[in-house]
């Protein structure tokens, strides 16, 4: 018997795998690399790696779908609508179902497992919520949740035998208590992505990705450079982002791309900018006053800030005393 296991590599969906693993389901591992995940935040890596590691550790065959492009349709408006930031949900889930459904064709899967508790994410783990996911994607019937499938209608899988509902569990709510005891049981002692996470549930970067929503710039390259830096918003045209300390300094220069402004210190240190759109001379002078802002000044009250556009090499220079306070705000997203 094949099922797929949409697989994160936190805690939870590592649980379901143990658990199903444990009654022989044969298993494909499946997880969807989106611009937003969180899972990496302990160190160096990313959701799917955490995955992957899972699933060697299981023995479990590992898929990894890049779903960014679908994703990012998705989040412009999504038809179930955002939880508290810009995080679309339900609509994230269906899309994950559904492509999952796809592969279910393909590889002779009969069901989908996930690791999902009721009640534990308020946009999207409860019932009335599962119900709509299950239905949009087609899969009525067909998705088993080990940790809570107690609490929840027998599913088809269920029903036909496949499983033995009497092992499963029926964990609810926010508290990981019960999962943490049952990773100790299993033997499992690295889940740096204990809750999983999205970016998209952040009130900062919410606010940042809006804001490219609204003036028609989401696409991955803008939402990468808003993920390294403070964001700054001039016009319909042109953007600003400055790094925060050397890890976001040199991944703004990575990011950088032909057409775009750089912007850095001379002679003292201090962060790198990336300015992205039309740029005048005043918004080049903006700019370095923003850069000048966050450098070392020592006693000084300006700082001389270098600007060349990519791919020219000429390199300007200008005496930017830094931006006061008050006018930082009128631009910060």
């Amino acid at each position: 018997m094949k099922a797929i296991i949409l697989l994160s590599g936190g805690l939870d969906s590592t649980i379901a795998a143990e658990l199903m693993d444990a009654q022989g389901i044969e298993l494909l591992a499946l997880n969807f690399k989106t611009p937003f995940c969180l899972c990496d935040r302990k160190g160096s890596g990313s959701c799917g790696n955490y995955a992957y590691k899972v699933a060697i550790q299981l023995g479990i065959e590992f898929r990894l779908i890049n779903a960014a492009d679908d994703f990012l349709e998705v989040l412009k408006k999504p038809k179930y609508g955002y939880g508290s930031n810009m995080n679309p949900c339900i609509d994230c889930r269906i899309l994950f179902f559904r492509k999952s459904k796809e592969l279910m064709r393909d590889v002779g899967a009969l069901f989908i497992i996930t690791g999902e508790v009721l009640g534990q994410r308020p946009m999207s783990q409860f019932k009335r919520q599962m119900d709509i996911i299950e239905k949009e994607a087609g899969l009525e019937g067909l998705v088993v949740r080990p940790l809570s499938a107690k609490l929840l209608p027998p599913t088809i899988p269920e029903k036909m035998g496949w499983i033995n509902r009497e092992r499963l569990l029926n964990i609810e709510g926010r508290s990981r208590r019960i999962q943490i005891a049952l990773a100790k049981e299993f033997g499992i002692n690295d889940y740096p992505c204990v809750a999983g996470g999205c970016l998209l549930t952040d009130a900062g970067f919410a606010r940042k990705v809006k804001d490219l929503i609204t003036h028609d710039e989401l696409n991955f390259s803008n939402i990468q450079l808003l993920k390294s830096g403070r964001y700054f918003r001039f016009s319909k045209e042109a953007k600003l982002v400055v790094g925060r300390n050397e890890k976001e300094n040199e991944s703004l220069a990575m990011l950088a791309r032909e057409g775009d402004f750089v912007f850095r210190p001379l002679h003292i240190q201090g962060p790198l900018g990336i300015g992205r759109g039309f740029f005048d001379p005043n918004l080049i002078n903006l700019s370095c006053k923003i850069v000048a802002r966050y450098s070392d000044h020592d006693d000084k009250n300006s700082a001389e800030i270098s600007y060349s556009m990519i791919p020219e090499t000429e390199e300007r220079s200008i005496i930017a005393s830094p931006l006061d306070e008050d006018e930082l705000k009128r631009f910060r997203v």
